[in-house]
C-alpha cells in the first residue's frame, strides 16, 4: 500500500495542476493508476516513483505523467446513447440552419481515448444532410490518451463497450487482435493537448462544446473555473454538453430532455473566468 504521505502528495499535485478532486484515502485507486506508469518510466514500484518526485527528483514530464494517469476517464463508445441521438438529429442540424452556410465547429474537450468524438464522427458520416457541414476537434489532458485516440486502434473489449455490431462492420477493419477505425473517420478529427484549467479563450469559438462527465472529477472551485472557461469558447447561440447529472449554471439554459445539454443565448456577453 502506498504510504499516506505519498497519497497526499499525489492528491495535492493533481489539485494544483488540473483541479482534480482526489481522495488521498483511496490508496488502491492511486496505486492501480500509477503502477503501469511507474513500470513504463523504469521504477520498480509506484512508491519509488512517487518518492523520487516528492524528494525533488524527476522532471516536469514525470509530474504530468502522474496527473494524467489519475485523470484517466471512464470512456466507451456512444456513452449515454440518447445524447448522441439528440446531438445528431436535433442539436447539430439546428446549428447548421442557424449558421446559414458556415461550418458548425464541434469540440470534444476531454476526449480520452477517442470514443466520444469518434462516436459523433461516425454518426455524422452516416447522416448525409450533415456531410461537409461540421468540423470536429478533440483534446485531452493526457498525451498517452491522445496517441491512442489518433491511432484509431481498439481492442475487442473496447469495441464491445457500446459499439453496435453494424457500426463495427461499417467503420472498422480487423487488424491482428485489434480493430482499426477507417482512415476516413480518423481524418475528420483535429487533435490537441489541452488543460481545461488554462485560458481556453485562445482556441477560438465553437458552436458545440462537449465536456461530459468531467466536472464531477473536479473540486467545486475548479468546476466553476472550467465552466466559465468553456462559456468563453461558445459562439453566441452555442450549445454545451455536460454529463447527465452535471450543471452549467449562469446564463446557460438547459435544453429539454434532461440530457445535460445547455444553450448559450444569442445575445450573451462573455466575461473573463
Amino acid at each position: 500500500m502506498i504510504a499516506a504521505i505519498d497519497r497526499v502528495f499525489v492528491a495535492a499535485l493533481c489539485l494544483a495542476r488540473a483541479g482534480l478532486r482526489v481522495d488521498a484515502e483511496k490508496g488502491y485507486l492511486i496505486e492501480s493508476r500509477l503502477a503501469p506508469v511507474a513500470r513504463r518510466e523504469g521504477f520498480s514500484s509506484p512508491e519509488e516513483f512517487i518518492g523520487r518526485l516528492r524528494d525533488g527528483g524527476g522532471d516536469d514530464r514525470l509530474h504530468w505523467a502522474i496527473v494524467e494517469a489519475i485523470a484517466l476517464p471512464e470512456t466507451e463508445f456512444y456513452r449515454d446513447h440518447a445524447v448522441f441521438e439528440a446531438l445528431v438529429h436535433d442539436v447539430i442540424p439546428t446549428l447548421v440552419r442557424e449558421r446559414a452556410g458556415a461550418p458548425v465547429r464541434v469540440w470534444s474537450t476531454a476526449c480520452g481515448m477517442g470514443q466520444e468524438i469518434y462516436s459523433l464522427a461516425m454518426l455524422i458520416a452516416d447522416t448525409p444532410v450533415l456531410a461537409g457541414k461540421v468540423e470536429l476537434f478533440a483534446s485531452d489532458l493526457s498525451e498517452k490518451s491522445l496517441e491512442k485516440a489518433q491511432s484509431g486502434l481498439y481492442s475487442q473489449f473496447e469495441v464491445q463497450r457500446g459499439l453496435p455490431a453494424r457500426t463495427l462492420v461499417r467503420h472498422f477493419e480487423k487488424e491482428g487482435e485489434s480493430f482499426a477505425l477507417s482512415p476516413r473517420i480518423r481524418q475528420m478529427i483535429r487533435w490537441r493537448r489541452v488543460n481545461l484549467m488554462d485560458d481556453l479563450g485562445r482556441f477560438g469559438q465553437f458552436d458545440l462544446v462537449l465536456c461530459r462527465n468531467v466536472l464531477t472529477q473536479l473540486t467545486p472551485e475548479a468546476q466553476v473555473r472550467v465552466v466559465g472557461q468553456l462559456k468563453k469558447t461558445l459562439a453566441p447561440g452555442g450549445r454545451l454538453a455536460l454529463g447527465l447529472k452535471e450543471e452549467a449554471g449562469g446564463e446557460l439554459t438547459p435544453l429539454p430532455g434532461g440530457l445535460g445539454l445547455f444553450a448559450l443565448p444569442q445575445d450573451a456577453v462573455r466575461t473573463a473566468a
